[in-house]
């Protein structure tokens, strides 16, 4: 496909191109931000900590050393944690306000609360005035933080954009014929409605409308689903982007900008898109509870400390307690996963653009497949022969000599199955193709043409009747079926198909194994459909769809109860991927369908589809388990903080309790790591 630089959509359209699960309620934490921003802060943050850490008191006392001592060495920790607090903490003070003007705590407040804490308590600390300083460990919480969140963050992705990419199918230029029959070359955006333009062989159709002169069989698959070209006559609507396969043809101009179909499959995926529901992270409602227990255990701690007459303790305590609530391990818990999950996959052609797609996926019970170019190669292939008054091989070599310079589809099926046959075609003269109908040459001295029933009910040819069955049999398959006609005997017949994928079969049983429906979207015939359907075991089958009944069919088994993932790969198939809970895109397909999707599989391969899931399954077990250990470790080390041993003897110094939240984060991440275990080879 052409990429066209000086495409665009317009802003207000553009806005809505990204998947939007991961905003919060209506927010998003990272609105604004970039890995490249985490990143940087992270290094620079991760600098200024060493020598704070070299010189904190504590780590001084733990290894036994003392640090270099220098004219305002005292000053290192106040200095350095200001600036790491303004500039490293910037990114989540902001995120903080944000999600208390949206009244919904949540990652970023809790992570805002904690280091303002820290931050002001160190303050009042370096100028005597108050017993608690933890530079150090504020700088090492904020340096976790936001390796956290550049992980994260890189994980995402960033998305091109489906609306720019349908955008793109249109050709830059069209070449319109004037009142005068001079051609000129004009803009897109210059055509209007009535204006007669000219599509070459091979070229795209650049606005719908009407053709005025010649015919043509076109590609529509991009925007129709239909595998095979279809024949086009003079008075015969035909929409934008499509391709003219062998002809050239005058159209006349119906529709522009807005309202062609293009644009109506634009208007689709927008609002599919905009549909979506706003899912919240996994972290970010333990992140929410947590804001809250640790604002009532602080609360409870100054109260309880101050009834049993110690003043001091009741503040030391209380902010040991917001402070230790921040939630180093828990930080990573997600990120880790999604980061090792997603470079895991992609070394595995599974593409995931989407943070939360792998967490829907394991909620999937329909797998609702395009069949064209998923389930299907999308190219015709000579299934059967039957020959009559001559033999297969001679048959062949016949149509592949005629059918040989043709650029048709179903042409190079042909001449592909002789040469897979070993099988030599016959020299051909004066070849020529009959638009919508075949191709007549002479062979050997012999007249012989290769067509449909439209060409022998021109020339009023009769089908003998030795074929009558076999040809019913291949039309109730759906089939294609070409006549080879020698000197005005019909000598045969063959049937072409769209080729199922050998591993079709495997990806279907594969989900039935999982308890996973599966169901059949197309654009082709029903007869075709069923015929599909049959030979894999699928479920369900949706036949003859257009672009807006894809998108309905999502809808309907949506309603139905079902989540749903959507396998695709044309331009037809980008509002279904949208619409659907989880949108999966065969790389090999057209842009648009990859950019509207939430992953993509970069092969050709169905079965990835069940490695996905696996994926999904094991990623959340993951998740879930670092969750469980992070909040675990603050549910514990809170109260441990506010001192509910006190009278035992045994209070959680802060500096213990920083130890603690180092061991935390590391078991999340040893745990994040098993995940590099998971098989996600296709089984064969």
């Amino acid at each position: 496909m052409d990429h066209h630089p000086h495409h665009h959509v317009e802003p207000a359209t553009s806005g809505e191109q990204h998947h939007d699960h991961g905003a919060h309620g209506g927010h998003d934490e990272h609105a604004g931000h970039s890995p490249e921003m985490f990143r940087d802060r992270f290094w620079l943050s991760l600098l200024l900590t060493i020598p704070l850490v070299i010189y904190a008191d504590t780590v001084q006392m733990w290894f036994g050393y003392q640090a270099p001592q220098f004219p305002g060495s005292e000053l290192i920790a106040p200095v350095l944690g200001t600036f790491i607090f303004v500039y490293g903490g910037g990114p989540f003070l902001v995120g903080a306000v944000h999600e208390l003007r949206a009244r919904q705590p949540g990652m970023m407040l809790l992570i805002g609360m904690a280091i303002t804490v820290a931050f002001v308590s160190s303050l009042a600390a370096s100028f005597g005035l108050f017993d608690v300083e933890v530079w150090w460990e504020l700088s090492l919480l904020i340096v976790i933080m936001l390796l956290g969140h550049w992980m994260e963050m890189r994980a995402i992705g960033q998305a091109r954009g489906a609306l720019a990419a349908l955008v793109e199918l249109l050709p830059d230029e069209a070449e319109r014929i004037g009142h005068d029959g001079q051609m000129e070359t004009v803009r897109i955006a210059d055509l209007a409605v009535g204006d007669i333009v000219l599509v070459r062989p091979g070229g795209r159709v650049p606005a719908d409308g009407t053709i005025v002169g010649g015919a043509a069989e076109l590609d529509e698959s991009m925007i129709t689903g239909e595998s095979r070209p279809v024949a086009r006559g003079e008075g015969e609507r035909v929409i934008a982007a499509s391709v003219s396969t062998d002809s050239s043809i005058r159209i006349r101009v119906d529709a522009v900008g807005e309202d062609t179909a293009l644009a109506g499959i634009q208007r689709l995926v927008a609002e599919a898109q905009a549909s979506q529901s706003r899912t919240q992270v996994l972290a970010d409602r333990a992140a929410a509870l947590l804001f809250y227990v640790a604002l009532a255990v602080a609360a409870v701690t100054v109260v309880v400390w101050a009834l049993l007459g110690d003043g001091d303790a009741a503040v030391v305590r209380s902010v040991t307690v917001l402070i230790i609530a921040c939630p180093h391990a828990l930080g990573l818990a997600i990120p880790l996963v999604i980061s090792i999950s997603t470079s895991k996959s992609a070394r595995n052609g599974i593409l995931v653009k989407d943070r939360l797609a792998l967490e829907r996926t394991r909620e999937v019970d329909v797998v609702l497949f395009d069949k064209t170019g998923t389930l299907t190669k999308g190219e015709h292939v000579v299934t059967d022969v039957a020959a009559v008054k001559s033999t297969e091989d001679e048959l062949l070599a016949l149509a592949a000599g005629v059918e040989a310079e043709s650029e048709h589809p179903l042409a190079r099926a042909i001449v592909t199955a002789a040469r897979d046959r070993g099988v030599t075609s016959r020299g051909v003269v004066n070849a020529r193709a009959m638009t919508g109908r075949g191709v007549l040459g002479m062979v050997d001295g012999q007249a012989v043409a290769v067509g449909g029933p439209n060409l022998l009910r021109e020339k009023g040819w009769d089908i003998p009747r030795e074929l009558h069955s076999q040809v019913d049999g291949w039309k109730r398959r759906g089939a294609a079926v070409l006549y080879v006609v020698r000197d005005d005997d019909v000598i045969g017949a063959l049937a072409l198909e769209d080729q199922v994928r050998s591993e079709s079969a495997g990806a279907i049983d594969a989900l039935h194994r999982l308890g996973v429906k599966v169901a059949l979207i197309t654009g082709d015939a029903q007869e075709v459909a069923d015929t599909v359907a049959d030979d894999l075991g699928i479920d369900e089958v949706f036949a003859e769809v257009l672009p807006e009944d894809k998108d309905k069919a999502v809808s309907e088994l949506q309603r139905r109860g079902h989540t749903v993932a959507m396998v695709g790969d044309g331009v037809n198939d980008a509002p279904a991927l949208a619409r659907a809970d989880v949108g999966i895109a065969i790389g090999a397909g057209t842009d648009v369908a990859i950019e509207s999707a939430d992953i993509v599989l970069a092969a050709n391969d169905p079965r990835a589809v069940v490695a996905v899931m696996r994926l999904s399954a094991a990623s959340y077990r993951k998740m879930l388990q670092n969750l469980w250990w992070a909040a675990g470790y603050n549910l514990v080390a809170i109260p441990l903080a506010a001192g509910v041993l006190a009278w035992a003897g045994f209070v959680l110094p802060m500096a213990v309790g920083a130890v603690l939240m180092s061991l935390s984060t590391i078991i999340v991440a040893l745990n994040a790591q098993l995940l590099r275990r998971v098989n996600l080879r296709p089984a064969s």
